[in-house]
């Protein structure tokens, strides 16, 4: 399978670093082929700006600042975003590639009447999101999942209807020791191993 995995972390020793490199060790064990993707490294612009917002409903034009990363979501059959939860959501640098790749008439089609977004990404059969998270698991479920409501039914809705999703966090990140970090890493390298 064509892993496309997004990593968003702007300091290279976090441990959402070696979470990464755990899901990367994971798929090669399991024979996928991994284009990884690190936004910060690449020095992702997140910020869309005025003409690209003007031009954001036209085909063609809003594919040309952001045509190499809507390339590598197409080529691939699956997406995989590794990244920490800040502030019940995604950092705003996956936010701002979320809002600048997944643009219309290529990644989806735009909703008529009563009728939800067009499915454009079916090449898609696995979305994974793995993230750490400074809340508790209880707090986290009573607000209601935000980000993970957002991603996983956002990203859901232009990918593969039979596709499969899953969910790996680490809770309370913030006062987690090194054991609780040890088997979290070991649950992801092993969970992308099996897939």
């Amino acid at each position: 399978m064509r892993v496309l995995l997004v990593y968003c972390h702007p300091v290279p020793e976090s441990f959402n670093a070696a979470v990464r490199d755990a899901a990367v060790r994971g798929l090669a064990r399991a024979g996928h082929e991994v284009d990884l993707l690190d936004l910060y490294a690449e020095g992702f612009d997140p910020v869309m700006g005025a003409q690209e917002r003007r031009d954001y409903h036209t085909p063609g034009t809003n594919l040309l600042p952001v045509a190499d990363h809507v390339a590598r979501v197409k080529r691939a059959q699956a997406l995989v975003l590794v990244y920490p939860t800040w502030w019940y959501g995604p950092p705003a640098m996956l936010k701002g590639w979320l809002d600048r790749v997944l643009i219309p008439y290529e990644t989806f089609g735009m909703p008529k009447p009563y009728r939800p977004l067009e499915r454009h990404l079916t090449n898609i059969r696995l979305l994974a999101l793995v993230t750490t998270l400074g809340s508790p698991w209880w707090w986290w479920r009573w607000i209601g999942q935000p980000g993970r409501r957002l991603l996983a039914a956002g990203i859901g809705g232009i990918i593969d209807p039979k596709a499969r999703q899953l969910w790996l966090a680490l809770h309370a990140m913030d006062s987690a020791g090194e054991e609780k970090r040890r088997r979290f890493l070991a649950r992801v390298e092993a969970r992308f191993a099996g897939l």
